[in-house]
């Protein structure tokens, strides 16, 4: 397994990279994601995933080791392929495809081209669990730091709404749009409760 490529960048296009080291170039399948992320320095590193099949062997590589883990988790799901990973991965940050997973929002999956309402759920029934469970600490993290996220979650307890039902839906609206205020965070929140 190839692990990671560190070497000269010669070519760079949308979908694919060509990237030289000790004098083999090596092919490599990216995402929107990477190629915006990939620097214009002559020397580049990207992680990578090497797919063998029967009639050939193809590399996919990545910026960061987070967009490797999605792409791996949503490979693992039947019915989801490479080609399928990568277009959610150009589509959607690694961030949204996480954060669309771990509230269930089938929607934001399905708005990816060539996925359909059952294919986006099987990725959520599939990966939510492995979701939670391996970016646990990283979701702590990011909500404590999200004082309009407490808040809202605060008004609709007092409002008489159970915990984790007003943070499914507060989540929810917070994908959707991070910026948002507490009272309209509230307002939207309470369309989905």
């Amino acid at each position: 397994m190839i692990h990671h490529l560190q070497g000269r960048l010669v070519e760079k296009y949308p979908t694919h990279v060509v990237i030289d080291c000790n004098g083999v170039g090596y092919f490599v399948n990216i995402s929107l994601h990477t190629f915006a992320l990939l620097p214009d320095e002559e020397q580049i590193h990207l992680y990578t995933h090497l797919q063998v099949r029967e009639d050939a062997h193809i590399l996919y590589g990545f910026k960061e080791k987070s967009e490797r883990e999605i792409f791996r988790l949503l490979i693992s799901v039947s019915g989801v392929g490479t080609s399928t990973a990568r277009t959610m991965l150009s589509s959607m940050t690694p961030e949204q495809i996480r954060n669309a997973i771990a509230v269930s929002d089938v929607l934001a999956i399905q708005a990816v081209k060539g996925i359909g309402a059952k294919t986006a759920q099987r990725v959520i029934l599939d990966l939510k669990d492995k979701i939670l469970k391996i970016y646990e600490f990283d979701e702590v993290s990011e909500k404590s730091d999200n004082t309009n996220r407490e808040e809202a979650l605060s008004a609709l307890e007092v409002l008489g709404f159970v915990r984790k039902q007003a943070e499914r839906a507060v989540d929810k609206v917070l994908t959707q749009d991070s910026s948002v205020s507490v009272e309209e965070i509230i307002k939207a929140a309470l369309k989905n409760l």
